[in-house]
């Protein structure tokens, strides 16, 4: 791996040249400049971050890994996160990881070696074995609290019990609950647990279905949807524990024929865009993401500075009320 010095060497300059290019200070002719440039180019040198970091004084990186781009839940969340760093004086540095704990093992040593501030991270799978390996401020959104690392997470079984009580106050009785299957348990399983509670005590009929892990990457659950509408024909209510599947119950229904919400009511879970865009718009249990957002960056942020901060923390939900439920 090449050095600072092989780069002075490479461009035929001093050591401090080379230090004072990377770090934009006082004169350097175009010429010059040109030359370190092209020599770090040939050497393939990437500056290290920590002695920049440390050079500085400052620690300025947060690393957002997300198992998932262009998903409307965390395409919102990486938006939000963006302009709570740039007011906070971060920069934000974004890693797809596809879902793989190997890719995010990996990210997670580039953070430690390069000393960033910290690791925002939305993961289902990452054990804690690997967490316990690093170092640096780690937060983890809708997953419980391990190792070091610090949770965030809304009120999960408050929202699947808030989804139950108002399908069932709309007239609701024969429900499904329609959610995604997960490796390991996850903090949004419990959706499915509170709203099974609230159906139980009013005796009203529930069925749980689980999309694979297949179809939460490919985003599509139509097969899914088409079973449950199959083997239940008189359901009169379904909750999605996200909005990417409440949007995708809404477009069977309306190739079956069935109307929402005269036949059918929907609620989702997240309250992302996608929800004020469909045809009718959905009924959804929106997470407070501003506060979300601004919790992590806080943590990372009070941990650098020595400060003590929650190990858990969760969010309260609310109900946010829709066309998909809505009573004629």
């Amino acid at each position: 791996m090449a050095t600072i010095k092989d780069v002075a060497k490479e461009a035929g300059v001093a050591v401090e040249t080379v230090s004072r290019v990377m770090n934009n200070r006082g004169y350097i002719s175009v010429k010059t400049r040109k030359k370190v440039y092209d020599a770090m180019e040939r050497l393939n040198y990437t500056p290290n971050a920590l002695a920049q970091a440390l050079s500085k004084k400052t620690l300025d990186i947060i690393t957002v890994v997300v198992p998932h781009i262009i998903h409307p839940y965390f395409a919102k969340v990486l938006s939000k996160l963006e302009k709570e760093c740039t007011k906070n004086n971060y920069k934000l540095f974004v890693y797809n990881s596809g879902g793989d704990e190997e890719k995010e093992e990996h990210v997670l040593r580039i953070c430690q070696n390069n000393f960033v501030a910290g690791v925002v991270l939305f993961s289902a799978d990452i054990s804690e074995e690997i967490l316990e390996q690093f170092h640096i401020p780690i937060v983890l959104v809708e997953r419980n609290a391990i190792g070091k690392a610090h949770s965030i997470q809304c009120d999960n079984i408050a929202g699947g019990e808030a989804a139950a009580e108002h399908l069932i106050s709309h007239g609701c009785k024969d429900m499904v609950v329609i959610g995604t299957m997960n490796t390991t348990q996850m903090p949004g399983d419990t959706r499915e647990d509170g709203f099974l509670r609230v159906a139980v005590r009013n005796h009203c009929a529930c069925a749980v279905y689980r999309s694979s892990p297949d179809e939460y990457n490919n985003m599509e659950y139509y097969p899914l949807i088409e079973q449950v509408l199959d083997e239940h024909p008189d359901c009169d209510g379904i909750f999605c524990t996200s909005d990417m599947i409440a949007a995708e119950v809404l477009q069977v229904c309306n190739r079956r024929g069935i109307s929402v919400p005269d036949q059918i009511k929907v609620v989702g879970f997240d309250d992302v865009d996608l929800t004020k865009r469909t045809s009718p718009t959905i009924t959804t249990i929106r997470q407070p993401m501003d506060e979300i957002v601004h919790r992590a960056v806080s943590i990372i942020t009070d941990v650098n500075e020595g400060k003590k901060v929650p190990t858990n923390t969760i969010l309260p939900v609310t109900l946010v009320e829709r066309e998909s439920t809505a009573v004629h």
